[in-house]
């Protein structure tokens, strides 16, 4: 009889128990589920409508010590891709981290990016922050890009009327001076599932930095971080929870492309000072690709010229509106196995048949490839083939008189690697210097020369090593302090040193004459005399003196 009185308190107890818990397991029963979204994202296309030669390079599976090359990239592969990626999905948008534009090669170059604006357009791109590459031709021209209409210049030279980007380009960082306005927005909301996404678009602030200065003139460009977290405070205030940063600026990691070892660059920086509402970071600017977690969030990159699709999967809270989870998955375009999506084909088509006799035109020949990649004291092949071609283009007296010629290294954009028995085509020069850059020789003294040369260091992190032509040379110290780095008598033209009291003539492009890249002493040479564009040097190089070997890459020496 005890038992059963026992037995009986239990059965109560667990009774009462059972229906306290209900209500709350019913609550939670009634509570909407995650909302499902996918953000599919790229970076640094660079006008690629097709296959970038080199592909990516990636780990070896079979061998992470060693490192392979994959077939990667362009917009046919690309868009059959994203398509995939977005299949079954509910909620999707697809975004990118900037500069989609400029520095193209010739097929996209030749109509001032146009096709690439209308084939990301066809792909589903929804949203992109600026990069400082889509400033190459200044603030008018970008808006062209958006808004649509011909060139003021080149008048309309596609296959059809250029309607403008079906996109929408943010820049929350980028403001004009006289308004205090922003160029383009600085953000775009969209919902999901009923759920509010803030997309912040950023160009980075060292933008004025890299780009010609007349691109960027009458606009000033913030604080990345700062930016963000001042619009933190507005977009709570419409509701909004989740907030995704579209970032063009980077890192620089050390491990395969789906990973993050040991990232340092501008990048940790700039998250570690963002407020804690954001939830995920999109990069790009370094032609590097990652998937991270910096300081508790998820920070990705898909590499360059369209190689890679990252995956960004979160799931969001439908009553906090928040970020609950967030992963992602950086996908190669491999052109093995991704089949060419229609649409796009007869896009660059169409193009192509405008394009493609002009880009074929014979330039001359290689012995051997032209790589653009610096050895450790920052000298390439194809830079010093660049510089040689330009002090050939203004040596005559009439052109200039040149001693020495400059270029810069972020003016040298492919390698050239040749076709059959070594042929290079006009379309293959002018990837690799596809700015259109009028060649200024000007007179510099010795010592402007030499200072000149120090402000390669103007970014520690960041040294920008000017490619230097033939019988010109000089040596730098790592280990020297800034503004000491070039021994004078390691600076010699023709075996001779370097007098700081005589005046050279020498060639630089007219990104590098008006102070780009910081390199602010151009700006003072005397007596300058615009010459010929920078490609159109280059092919008649390749036309006059082909065979063109790999010159021997010891103009430039680095000590210590």
């Amino acid at each position: 009889m005890t038992k059963l009185r026992h037995r009986t308190a239990l059965l109560a107890a667990a009774t009462v128990m059972m229906l306290a818990a209900a209500p709350a397991t019913r609550a939670a029963e009634l509570l909407p589920p995650p909302v499902d979204l996918r953000i599919l994202a790229i970076n640094d296309f660079h006008g690629n409508l097709q296959p970038p030669p080199g592909g990516i390079m990636i780990d070896d599976p079979a061998d992470p010590a060693k490192k392979i090359q994959v077939a990667a990239g362009g917009a046919e592969h690309m868009a059959t891709l994203v398509k995939e990626l977005r299949k079954g999905r509910r909620n999707t948008i697809f975004v990118a981290a900037g500069d989609l534009i400029g520095a193209s090669p010739f097929l996209s170059a030749m109509f001032h990016d146009e096709p690439t604006i209308e084939a990301l357009s066809v792909m589903g791109l929804a949203l992109s922050s600026v990069g400082n590459h889509e400033f190459d031709e200044g603030k008018t021209e970008l808006l062209r890009m958006q808004n649509g209409g011909c060139h003021p210049v080149d008048g309309c030279r596609g296959p059809h009327p250029f309607k403008g980007a079906a996109f929408n380009y943010l820049a929350a960082s980028t403001v004009e001076t006289a308004t205090g306005k922003t160029v383009f927005p600085a953000y775009a909301i969209r919902k999901f599932g009923g759920v509010p996404v803030a997309f912040i678009g950023l160009t980075l602030k060292n933008t004025p930095n890299m780009v010609s200065p007349p691109g960027v003139a009458g606009l000033s460009f913030r604080d990345e971080a700062e930016t963000v977290n001042a619009l933190i405070p507005e977009l709570k205030a419409e509701g909004v929870e989740a907030i995704v940063v579209l970032i063009h600026e980077g890192g620089f990691p050390t491990g395969d492309y789906n990973a993050c070892p040991g990232i340092s660059g501008p990048i940790v920086e700039i998250v570690n000072k963002l407020d804690r509402a954001v939830d995920v970071v999109i990069s790009g600017h370094t032609h590097r690709a990652y998937n991270c977690r910096i300081d508790g969030r998820l920070v990705t990159s898909g590499d360059k010229y369209g190689t890679i699709v990252t995956a960004i999967d979160l799931k969001l809270d439908p009553t906090t509106r928040d970020v609950i989870s967030a992963t992602a998955n950086n996908t190669i375009v491999r052109t093995d196995t991704l089949a060419k999506d229609p649409a796009q084909t007869e896009l660059i088509a169409a193009y192509d048949r405008l394009a493609g006799p002009i880009a074929a035109r014979p330039a001359g020949s290689v012995t051997a490839a032209l790589s653009r990649m610096p050895n450790m004291a920052g000298e390439s092949v194809l830079g010093d083939v660049v510089a040689d071609a330009q002090l050939a283009a203004t040596m005559d007296q009439d052109k200039g008189g040149a001693e020495i010629a400059l270029t810069n290294p972020g003016g040298v954009r492919s390698d050239i690697l040749g076709g059959e028995g070594g042929a290079v085509t006009f379309g293959q020069v002018f990837a690799a210097q596809p700015f259109r850059n009028q060649l200024v020789t000007m007179t510099l003294t010795g010592a402007q020369l030499k200072a000149a040369l120090e402000q390669q260091w103007a970014e520690p992190a960041r040294p920008r090593i000017l490619q230097v032509s033939k019988g010109f040379s000089f040596a730098w110290d790592a280990a020297a302090a800034a503004g000491s780095r070039i021994p004078p008598d390691r600076m010699t033209l023709n075996g001779a040193p370097i007098d700081p009291e005589r005046a050279y003539r020498v060639t630089v492009n007219a990104f590098l004459a008006a102070g780009g890249d910081g390199f602010t002493v151009f700006k003072a040479g005397a007596a300058p005399q615009t010459g010929v564009y920078d490609v159109d040097a280059l092919f008649a190089y390749f036309r006059t003196g082909s065979p063109v070997a790999p010159p021997a890459a010891d103009r430039i020496v680095r000590l210590n």
